[in-house]
């Protein structure tokens, strides 16, 4: 056989192994994949064990006696040691002045101030501040002096009020009693004159005579006072003033001229205290005595014999009301309102006899009577209806 036939067939031979065995090795594969498929599609049963707790309840115990416990002795307590009472609480008072000085000058404005100089009284204050300009005494002075200073000027009300302001920056301790005062005085307000006017007037006059008093001619003039009972005064601030009038006569001829004898302070007399307006009315008696003149001094300026009065009603310096009997005394008192110089009746006052006398309203002493109704002093005027 040729060489060249030879290598064919060998080549051939050769190709036809190799394809045996790929055909092999395919045959092999599918084979395991068939088979690794169809173990996978086999239900395979896996068996595991679980622990579980499982819980047991206990026999019940046999219910227990209930036994009770001893009842414990009583045990005594020591007793409560005495209260004590607590003492009362002690006042507040006016704080005292410490400088004498000051001291002094506080007394010297207050003077002034009551004698209606304010001026002084001011000036005082001024130079008493100069010195304690934070003393609550001469604050309150200050005010005060600013207050009756209101009623000619509202302006001073409100310089009265800051006075008041600065004696409560001192609190109780700088102030002690004048605290509550200036305090009171800020909530109530600063009175001033026009507030009363309308609220307070005088009455009808009542007037007692008797020429046979062992001293001289002997008058007794009582003035009421009319206001609300809610009215609320301080002390010194209401003045009821009564101008007492002679007559003399003189080569035939009346003269009228003011009293030089006047009324002293003794023969004033509140017939109810206090003042304080709780039934509507307050009395004030006036006794005006007249000494009997020798027979010398009448036949060189003749017989004084009491003629009248003027009543004024003052609030504050300033007059609220006021009456004249005989009623053209009127013109003495320029303050007299139109209204009563119109009406005579008005100011007609009422005379006492004996059977007229209530007591407590007149003075008591044997022989205080008037056995007869006084004419008309004026001499031309009828006498007022019962």
């Amino acid at each position: 056989m040729p060489n060249h036939l030879r290598s064919d067939l060998v080549f051939r031979l050769s190709c036809w192994g190799l394809a045996l065995v790929a055909f092999a090795q395919l045959l092999t594969a599918g084979v395991a994949l068939a088979v690794r498929v169809e173990r996978a599609q086999e239900v395979r049963i896996v068996e595991k064990v679980v622990s579980k707790v499982i819980t047991v309840a206990p026999e019940a115990a046999p219910p227990a006696i209930a036994v009770a416990p001893p009842t414990p002795k009583p045990v005594e307590l020591p007793p409560l040691p005495q209260t004590t009472p607590l003492p009362a609480p002690r006042p507040l008072s006016v704080p005292a002045i410490a400088d004498p000085v000051v001291e002094r000058l506080v007394a010297e404005a207050r003077k002034a101030r009551i004698a209606d100089d304010m001026s002084t009284a001011m000036n005082k204050v001024e130079a008493a501040l100069d010195i304690a300009p934070k003393d609550p005494n001469v604050l309150y002075e200050k005010a005060l002096i600013y207050e009756d200073m209101a009623s000619a000027d509202p302006v001073h009300a409100d310089q009265a009020a800051d006075a008041y302001q600065q004696i409560l920056s001192l609190g109780t301790t700088g102030a002690g009693s004048l605290y509550a005062l200036a305090g009171e005085k800020l909530a109530n307000g600063i009175a001033m004159p026009a507030d009363l006017r309308g609220e307070m007037a005088l009455g009808r006059v009542r007037i007692f005579k008797d020429n046979d008093h062992e001293e001289g001619q002997r008058v007794v003039v009582t003035v009421p006072v009319h206001a609300a009972s809610t009215t609320e005064l301080e002390e010194g601030d209401l003045e009821v003033k009564v101008s007492f009038y002679d007559s003399m006569m003189k080569k035939g001829k009346r003269e009228i001229l003011p009293t030089v004898v006047g009324v002293k302070e003794e023969n004033v007399k509140y017939a109810t205290l206090p003042f304080d307006f709780a039934t509507g009315e307050e009395l004030v008696r006036f006794t005006y005595i007249l000494p009997t003149d020798d027979l010398q001094q009448e036949h060189l300026f003749g017989k004084r014999e009491y003629y009248g009065q003027v009543v004024e009603l003052i609030y504050k310096g300033e007059v609220l009301d006021t009456q004249a009997w005989p009623r053209h005394l009127s013109s003495k008192s320029p303050a007299l309102t139109q209204q009563q110089q119109g009406n005579p009746w008005d100011q007609m006052p009422e005379f006492l006899t004996e059977d007229m006398m209530s007591p407590g309203l007149l003075p008591s002493r044997e022989g205080d009577f008037l056995p007869n109704l006084p004419a008309d002093p004026n001499g031309d005027l009828p006498l007022p209806p019962p």
